[in-house]
């Protein structure tokens, strides 16, 4: 498996098909959440597209970083998944932890929000998110809006 940490312009063609192709499969197909996923939060200048590939450039694992005020006043980790083939590896909390050190390093004295599934509370919880919302729901999902203090 292979990291990759780019901005939009960093990206290559087949890279930003891939990291499309994946995001619509496992959250518009796997979960039927028909919304808008081209939403321009991954052009601007200080979104981090964090993702892990196999031997054949397929992205495994995926999140989007955020800088603070484009969804929250904090900076934020979004777009979340592990595709089906690599789910069970324990990539996801690599994947997390490697987007809480992203999110860190580009904004060190800013903390991390998420609006993270309700199912997976306890893992995000496990990561150092701690709820900071009642359950609501997006696109017909129940979410919890958390939140990782900086340290």
């Amino acid at each position: 498996m292979q990291w990759h940490n780019l901005t939009f312009a960093e990206l290559t063609t087949a890279q930003l098909y891939e990291l499309l192709r994946v995001r619509v499969d496992v959250f518009v197909v796997e979960q039927n959440c028909p919304y808008p996923e081209l939403d321009g939060k991954d052009t601007l200048a200080g979104t981090r597209h964090l993702f892990a590939t196999d031997t054949q450039a397929n992205i495994v694992a995926y999140a989007r970083i955020l800088a603070p005020g484009v969804s929250y006043c904090e900076s934020s980790i979004g777009r979340v998944l592990v595709a089906e083939s690599a789910r069970g590896s324990g990539v996801a909390q690599q994947l997390v932890q490697q987007a809480v050190e992203t999110a860190k390093h580009y904004w060190p004295r800013v903390n991390i929000q998420i609006g993270a599934q309700a199912h997976l509370l306890n893992f995000y919880q496990r990561q150092g998110f701690e709820p900071v919302s009642d359950t609501y729901l997006e696109d017909g999902i129940p979410h919890r809006d958390m939140l990782l203090k900086h340290s």
